[in-house]
Formats: C-alpha cells, sequence, structure tokens
C-alpha cells in the first residue's frame, strides 16, 4: 500500500491518518473545514479513553465531569455519581487535538474539498478544485452527509437522527438528560470549557418542532437563547433490519464513523465508534486485510449496535405499569443501587447491549422490589 487518501478529517479519518502514516503509509487527509464545531456533546466514554489513552493524556482544555442528573416528565430527577468519569472537549478542540496528531506522525493534511473519486484500474482518482491525486486506497470518513455516493453508507431517512442545539456563554458542572413524552431521544446539557452545549436529539420529529421543544426547555430551566449559537446536524441511527445491509467496504475503500452509519442508536453517541473504525480500518489495511474490515467491525461492535436498534423505541417509548419506561427508570434510580450501578456501566460504555438479559439475571432477582425492577428491564431488553 503506496498511498492512502483519508476522505475528511473528524475522529475516525484523523484516527486513521495517524496509524497509516506512523507506519510510514504516504497518507493525505483531505478536508473541507478541518476542525469545525457540531452541537453534539462531545462527550468521551471510559471506555474510549481507557481503550485509547491519549484522549485523555493531552493538553487539550476538557472538562472532566463526575455528575449526572437524569429527569423524566412529572418524576423530577435523579442524580448519578460516575464513579468514571466522562469527559467533555468542544468538538473544534477535540478535532484539531487528532488532526494535530495525524500531522505530527507524518500525514498530509490538505483543507479542500474531494468533489470525485474515480475507479481507474486498481487505483482512485480524485479530485479537488486545484489538483488532482492517484491513490491505492480511500478511507472514507466524509460524516453523515456524505456527498460521495458511490461509497459508504445509504441511510434512508428513517435511519437519521436530528441533533440541534445552542453553544451557551454560561457554566454549570454537571451534565443533564432530560427525556420528553413520545420522543424517541432527548435533550442534553454539557458543560465545556467556555459554554454549555444545550441541545436535542431525535427521532420522527421534524427540526422546526425539536427547536422548539428544546427553546421550551431552556427557558423553563432559564438557560438564555440570546448569545447562543445555534447548530444543527444530521446523525446516522440505523434501523434494525438496516445493520446487515450495511455498505462498509467496496474495492479499494472502507467507511469510518458516520459515513459508515457507526452511531449508537439508543444514545446518539458517535465518537468511540468513529475511533474505533478507524483505528481498526488502519489496522486491517496495514496488515493487508482490508477484506475482512466488516466483518472484524461486526464482531467488535456491530453486532451490539444492530440489538440496540431493536430496544431504542421501547427505551424512549415503552411503558410498563402505566408509566413510561424513562419515568420508570427515573424512579428505580432512586431507589435501587443495583441499577444505579447497571447505568454506571452504561454511561461508562463498559456494559454492551447484547449482555443485559444476562446482567439482569445477576443483578435483579432478591427483593420484590428487585424481582419488580427485573421484569421492568426484562420487558425492555426481550420486548
Amino acid at each position: 500500500m503506496k498511498r492512502v487518501a483519508v476522505l475528511g478529517g473528524g475522529p475516525a479519518g484523523a484516527v486513521a491518518a495517524a496509524r497509516l502514516a506512523a507506519a510510514g503509509v504516504e497518507t493525505v487527509v483531505f478536508d473541507e473545514k478541518l476542525a469545525w464545531e457540531k452541537p453534539c456533546g462531545g462527550g468521551i466514554t471510559f471506555k474510549a479513553y481507557d481503550k485509547y489513552p491519549f484522549l485523555i493524556n493531552n493538553d487539550t482544555p476538557k472538562r472532566v465531569v463526575t455528575e449526572t442528573m437524569i429527569a423524566a416528565p412529572e418524576t423530577g430527577s435523579a442524580s448519578l455519581q460516575l464513579t468514571k468519569p466522562l469527559l467533555v472537549y468542544a468538538r473544534r478542540d477535540l478535532n484539531q487535538m487528532l488532526l494535530d496528531r495525524a500531522s505530527h506522525a507524518g500525514a498530509n493534511i490538505e483543507q479542500a474539498r474531494v468533489l470525485g473519486i474515480d475507479r481507474e484500474g486498481s487505483r482512485w482518482r480524485l479530485r479537488t478544485a486545484k489538483s488532482q491525486l492517484d491513490v491505492d486506497f480511500c478511507v472514507v470518513a466524509t460524516g453523515a452527509r456524505n456527498p460521495l455516493r458511490n461509497v459508504g453508507t445509504q441511510f434512508t431517512a428513517e435511519d437519521s437522527m436530528t441533533a440541534l442545539g445552542y453553544f451557551v456563554p454560561t457554566d454549570q458542572a454537571h451534565i443533564d438528560i432530560q427525556f420528553l413524552p413520545d420522543l424517541e431521544g432527548y435533550i442534553w446539557v454539557f458543560p465545556r470549557c467556555g459554554h454549555l452545549s444545550v441541545g436535542i436529539c431525535g427521532k420522527g420529529f421534524n427540526a422546526q418542532t425539536l427547536r422548539k421543544m428544546l427553546e421550551r426547555y431552556m427557558a423553563e430551566k432559564g438557560i438564555p437563547v440570546k448569545d447562543a449559537t445555534f447548530y444543527g446536524h444530521m446523525l446516522p441511527s440505523l434501523e434494525k433490519p438496516n445493520w446487515k445491509a450495511n455498505r462498509l467496504q467496496g474495492e479499494g475503500w472502507a467507511a469510518v464513523g458516520d459515513a459508515g452509519g457507526l452511531v449508537d442508536p439508543i444514545t446518539g453517541e458517535g465518537i468511540y465508534y468513529a475511533i474505533r473504525s478507524g483505528d481498526l480500518a488502519a489496522e486491517l489495511l496495514l496488515d493487508r486485510k482490508e477484506a475482512t474490515y466488516a466483518s472484524v467491525l461486526r464482531e467488535d461492535f456491530i453486532a451490539d449496535l444492530e440489538f440496540g436498534a431493536a430496544l431504542a423505541k421501547r427505551v424512549y417509548t415503552g411503558t410498563f405499569l402505566f408509566k413510561s419506561a424513562p419515568q420508570r427508570m427515573v424512579q428505580f434510580m432512586r431507589r435501587s443501587p443495583r441499577f444505579l450501578s447497571l447505568m454506571q456501566d452504561l454511561f461508562a460504555g463498559t456494559q454492551n447491549y447484547i449482555d443485559l438479559k444476562d446482567c439482569l439475571l445477576r443483578k435483579f432477582n432478591g427483593t420484590l422490589h428487585e424481582i419488580m425492577l427485573n421484569t421492568f428491564l426484562r420487558q425492555m431488553v426481550t420486548g
């Protein structure tokens, strides 16, 4: 492998580029914007920084968050003290740190938009507004709004989630998560360095309706919209039947991060899966095993995300004993240390979805209260 083009400089592309360049492969990263902001929270889970210590061992400004408040309609809120803290970056800062890391490893960073890619024999010819470049392989890291139709995932409207929000010039120490009636999604308030990221993500409602929901919440909480910067974005959120048909690779290319649809369908979290897929794509390229990319991702995390897609609607809009699932979750958080422990693991990223059922059988079999909790959770997990 002589020359690799990485199409996109977000977390997925930057991590892939760093690993390839460090191994001596001529690597060129193309990105029109380079480091740029997104409304998404910018949270890095324990699972991510434990596997990739460069996410925590750096001088980039970040918040270390140890408390999350989770609230549901007509139920109030419950506090979750995070024993494994969440790191929160501004997305511009995180992206810049990862791009600098790729550059220091030897990758060439080009601020340019790739207008088209054409297969010519065993190579690709890339076209930008000012130049052309022939490469042996393309790592497609163009994000959810991929303009290159012949590579990357092919998700439909039902496979997407809208995320929008405000950057508010104020501060707080904890994260807020607010569930809303009938919304397959949630409102978040993430503390960053110098501002709050206040946003909403969800499926089944248009952007205008979601924005009204968010602004109503901000007014109720006294979070000012004045002087706040608004951003909007689309996230992949694949429905369960579409995971197996998801287009992740082809001759001479592999899709990573959002360009591969690799986002948690329940939480909307994509940074870990972006970094992990970029790392695995580079590893397999270096080992000349790129043909196994899709199967390696399925074994590593895609099977779990597919299972999560089957749970998403039940988690957000399911019911149990005349209450919504989010209402019951908040109530159980207040009353059950075992359930709090489970929520700790979910926030840390150390509890996957596939093994939830076995976890329930181990943890919740004692008192009448725990048996009731077990019944609720098994209903959520098994349908």
